[in-house]
């Protein structure tokens, strides 16, 4: 075993204990409320925040609490699950078949179309399909109506789709992210038709490389117009030190699905080396924003970001060896450094959310929100090092 490996298995076993433990029985049960269903915050004496709860924060939950059944987590995993997808469908839900964005106890209180939400909505049908074999058929017949109403009421007449109804300025690649990423996960579902989220995972790794992604730097941006070309302001300069992470790792596990394999993770180590030298500062964290000549633009730095530089480190450490791999597995170690600084809260099983330029942190209630990158962060973390190990031993 190298020094790497075991450094990084070590960060591993401590996460895990803390999800096992800590997170995942404390959100199971604080979390979850009978009229609010999974609430928004909660604070750092543990006690829930009454709030309006947004609709990405209910997918969100389905996604932790289904990948903690399929991780062999022994505490009540099926209840949150089910929990949550009756909310989703029966307060979420608007009479179009699309959801709306925010909700209270009493119903939706905000019911505005948002495409990241639907990004989550497809994610966690995905993800209950997975643990929930007698529900899969109409789980999978839900997400491809819903894709379906995408495609036909918000399809960009290049590629992607558009934000609002009618067409407004600026399009963004960060929910045509999330909509790869529920893509993916609903191409590994098994014994259901893939094709159409095949087909869509492959359209959005086409916009990404064509449009998202710069030509002559590989750093990939947030805001375009409509032409999909960066917006003529200063939006159109912004680049995400945790979005090249995110993107890198899910353009590396679309490679490893056999699409396109060596282009696509090229892409993804440009991504993650842009991310790493110019979006880790003396802190040693991931911080929020740079330019698009790599200038930082905000230092603040937020938790998902050390997720996704965890997940991305750890993904591409599995996809190569030698001292490339001992390179990643070193940059995995320093993310999981970096997440667990975050975790250390008053009342274990919360979080931190954002960082200052001292190091110091905010002191807010922990936002719900933040458990999806989390959770799936610590789960790729173990499993690519358990894949690893398992290779190093044959």
């Amino acid at each position: 075993m190298s020094g790497e490996l075991g450094n990084a298995q070590a960060h591993a076993r401590a996460l895990r204990r803390w999800l096992d433990e800590d997170a995942l029985p404390l959100w199971a049960d604080r979390g979850v409320d009978p009229d609010w269903g999974f609430v928004e915050r909660m604070d750092h004496s543990g006690n829930a925040v009454s709030e309006p709860v947004r609709a990405r924060v209910v997918p969100r939950q389905i996604y932790v609490y289904a990948e903690a059944g399929l991780h062999h987590w022994n505490g009540d995993w099926r209840s949150p699950v089910e929990q949550a997808l009756d909310r989703l469908t029966t307060v979420y839900r608007r009479g179009d078949g699309l959801y709306g964005n925010v909700a209270g106890p009493d119903g939706l209180i905000d019911d505005r179309f948002d495409l990241y939400n639907h990004a989550f909505v497809l994610l966690a049908l995905a993800s209950a399909a997975k643990v929930f074999l007698e529900k899969r058929g109409a789980l999978h017949h839900e997400a491809v109506a819903l894709l379906s109403r995408l495609k036909a009421r918000f399809s960009h007449p290049i590629a992607g789709f558009e934000e609002s109804e009618p067409p407004t300025a600026p399009l963004k690649s960060n929910p045509h992210m999330h909509l790869f990423e529920a893509a993916q996960v609903w191409t590994a579902v098994p014994d259901v038709d893939t094709g159409a989220f095949a087909a869509l995972a492959d359209e959005i790794a086409s916009l990404a490389t064509r449009r998202f992604i710069n030509a002559e730097t590989g750093a990939l941006r947030e805001f375009f117009g409509r032409d999909w070309l960066p917006m003529p302001d200063e939006t159109g300069r912004i680049v995400e030190p945790g979005h090249q992470f995110e993107w890198a790792w899910l353009l590396a596990r679309h490679a490893r699905g056999g699409v396109a394999e060596d282009r696509h993770v090229a892409y993804a180590a440009r991504l993650f080396d842009i991310g790493e030298t110019h979006g880790v500062d003396t802190r040693g964290v991931a911080f929020m924003a740079l330019d698009d000549a790599f200038g930082v633009v905000d230092p603040i730095a937020r938790l998902w970001a050390q997720t996704e530089w965890l997940k991305a480190a750890s993904l591409l450490a599995a996809m190569c060896s030698g001292r490339e791999r001992e390179r990643y597995l070193a940059s995995a170690a320093r993310a999981a450094s970096a997440l667990r600084r975050f975790l250390e809260t008053p009342v274990s099983g919360l979080w931190f959310d954002k960082m200052r330029a001292d190091g110091s942190f905010v002191d807010e209630p922990a936002p719900a929100s933040s458990f999806y990158h989390i959770a799936c962060a610590i789960y790729e973390f173990e499993d690519r090092l358990g894949e690893i190990a398992g290779a190093r031993s044959m």
